[in-house]
């Protein structure tokens, strides 16, 4: 007998000692939350839900908190077969991934959540948010579902536009069609039960252009009143604060809205739904669950998330005075008064302006100096640009004195010829006509000759202007033609079909094509046959025009490939190692990119880049 009741009190004891079954499974519960919006999320109001949720989780720092989101849509999708797809799609992603708590954003996702909690997530308690009085009551959750929930009435929304219209009479209710309004569909019964003293006109799921003749002939005393529309002028979906947009640009009376989100495109204001209260009050509530409480001792409550709220430039544009105002109304948008604006920067203004002066005068010296500077060093740039200029006019002074004597040889020939013809008894002036039209050609190939030696020797400062990159490349192909010639080297020119308008200076420039050129010659010197030199121009993308030189010579050494642009490095017996460092300078002085590479099939191959003209 003793025994019997040492044992039973034992037995008790540890019982007693034992947590609550209820209890281990809260402690053992995933700290994790799957958000389900019964909207898309891309939407302002949804959006600031989500972020006022993830705020107050990322707070909670004791806890880290997974969070799962989905955006169910249901606003443009809906029927059997997508609520089936949406659950066989939820089942499969979260298989693997434990779930504390399912957080329902909207009537329409608690709805979905309780059908599918059974055979998706048995165990875990469910926190909703968006959910209207009269839709709580109907749906009559179990227990295990707590959360907040709003009230949200059309009469409250009569009584804002009494407030903006002093003598109201009409009220234009725009809206979705009832049966995709998913938020405030229990307004329907309310505007069936009527207004006082006021009248209802419904303009409730009818094409955006129907809309927008409706809302711009409204008569006097009247005042709109948006809970949201889906469709834009081409019937596409947008999210409802966009079709504000659109209402308010043809209204021509006051737009009540009942969204916080609606206030900035063109809402006058009202009692309006507050997402971030919305969404603080939810992540709060699921937060505690998964610390350990249980939903039964979370029981669902109204919420203080519609607030009176206004919009201060529409305020000012329908001629509204503050003090007509619901008590407690927040004024947004307003624009400070001039003493708000400066009220603390007055006391500093005289310090903060001598500030300034002196900031300013030291900028403008150092602007004068580094101005100066970027002259000077344009002055040496041209300076070392002719020296080279020369240096290149040198190694060509044979060639281009064989390209001179040519037409001029031509011309002494042609004169002598017309002088004895014009010696004889009849002269054949036809012929004569002809011989002058030669000795015109082949003077005209000479001028074109000492044209293109002036301009490469002549000094002249930085000159900035617009040019046809593939005139540039022509003529400098066109100068070394005889060169090439003479070195036995084939010259071919591609170029871009449509004009390459870049802006620089054009003598340096073609000098760097020049020197690019010749470089290629010079690296193909040795080879006994298959010289060629191939140049192209065309467009990368819509902001940059490239100049191409290939040649069929030796390549670039792997090892020197990074070196090539560096000043005095050189390949060549008697290179002097200024070209390309020379060529690289003025390339980076017009904003543009120079480069160098080897190709898979022999030889080397330069790139140039410079910025399209606008």
């Amino acid at each position: 007998m003793g025994k019997a009741i040492r044992l039973s009190g034992l037995i008790i004891l540890l019982v007693a000692l034992l947590p609550p079954v209820g209890l281990r499974a809260q402690e053992m519960r995933p700290h994790s939350m799957l958000v389900l919006d019964q909207s898309d999320r891309r939407g302002p109001f949804y959006y600031q839900i989500f972020a006022a949720l993830r705020a107050e989780v990322g707070a909670h720092a004791h806890a880290p908190t997974t969070v799962y989101s989905e955006s169910l849509d249901l606003t443009r999708f809906g029927g059997e077969a997508y609520e089936d797809s949406l659950r066989q799609f939820l089942e499969t992603k979260y298989r693997d991934r434990p779930i504390g708590v399912v957080v329902a954003v909207g009537t329409a996702a608690l709805e979905l959540v309780l059908r599918w909690r059974p055979s998706l997530w048995p165990q875990a308690p469910v926190v909703f948010a968006l959910v209207e009085e009269t839709e709580f009551a109907r749906l009559r959750p179990p227990s295990f579902v707590t959360g907040g929930i709003v009230a949200t009435k059309f009469a409250d929304a009569v009584k804002a536009a009494r407030a903006v219209v002093p003598n109201l009479t009409t009220i234009a209710l725009v809206a979705e069609d009832w049966k995709r309004q998913l938020v405030f569909h229990n307004w329907k019964e309310e505007v069936e039960a009527g207004a006082t003293d006021v009248r209802v006109i419904e303009i409730i799921g009818l094409p955006m252009e129907e809309v927008l003749e409706r809302v711009s002939t409204l008569p006097e005393n009247s005042a709109i009143v948006y809970s949201g529309l889906y469709s834009g002028r081409t019937g596409s979906y947008q999210p409802p604060a966009e079709t504000l947009r659109l209402v308010a640009a043809k209204a021509n009376r006051p737009i009540i809205v009942a969204s916080e989100t609606f206030i900035e495109p063109g809402g006058i204001g009202g009692f309006v739904l507050v997402p971030t209260t919305i969404g603080t009050d939810v992540a709060r509530r699921a937060l505690r669950i998964l610390d350990g409480e249980i939903p039964e001792r979370l029981p669902p409550s109204v919420i203080d998330a519609v607030k009176p709220v206004f919009n201060w430039h529409q305020m000012q544009h329908w001629n509204v005075s503050e003090a007509s105002l619901p008590a407690g109304s927040r004024i947004e948008l307003r624009e400070p008064t001039v003493l708000e604006k400066y009220r603390w920067r007055a006391v500093m203004l005289a310090a903060a302006l001598l500030v300034q002066a002196v900031l300013i005068a030291f900028l403008l010296h150092e602007r004068h100096l580094r101005r100066k500077a970027e002259i000077e060093a344009r002055n040496r740039l041209s300076q070392l640009a002719h020296i080279n200029r020369q240096a290149t006019a040198g190694e060509l002074s044979s060639s281009i004195a064989h390209e001179l004597n040519q037409p001029l040889g031509s011309i002494l020939t042609n004169a002598e010829t017309a002088e004895l013809i014009l010696g004889g008894v009849k002269p054949d002036l036809a012929e004569v006509r002809e011989i002058i039209s030669d000795i015109k050609r082949d003077d005209l190939r000479a001028s074109e000759v000492i044209r293109r030696m002036r301009s490469l020797l002549k000094r002249a400062p930085f000159e900035t202007k617009e040019i046809d990159l593939n005139l540039t490349m022509r003529e400098a192909f066109d100068f070394l033609a005889l060169q090439a010639s003479a070195r036995n080297v084939a010259f071919y020119l591609q170029t871009s079909p449509q004009a390459l308008r870049v802006k620089g200076d054009p003598v340096q420039l073609q000098q760097v094509i020049l020197n690019l050129i010749v470089n290629s010659m010079d690296a193909m010197a040795k080879m006994p046959y298959g010289r060629t030199i191939i140049g192209r121009t065309e467009v990368d993308g819509d902001a940059s025009a490239v100049i191409s030189i290939s040649d069929s010579g030796p390549g670039i050494p792997q090892d020197k490939l990074n070196d090539i642009f560096d000043p005095f490095f050189t390949t060549k017996e008697q290179g002097m190692g200024i070209g390309l460092s020379i060529a690289r300078t003025i390339v980076l002085a017009h904003s543009g990119q120079i480069w160098a590479e080897n190709q898979s099939g022999g030889g080397a191959v330069f790139h140039l880049s410079l910025p399209l003209a606008a």
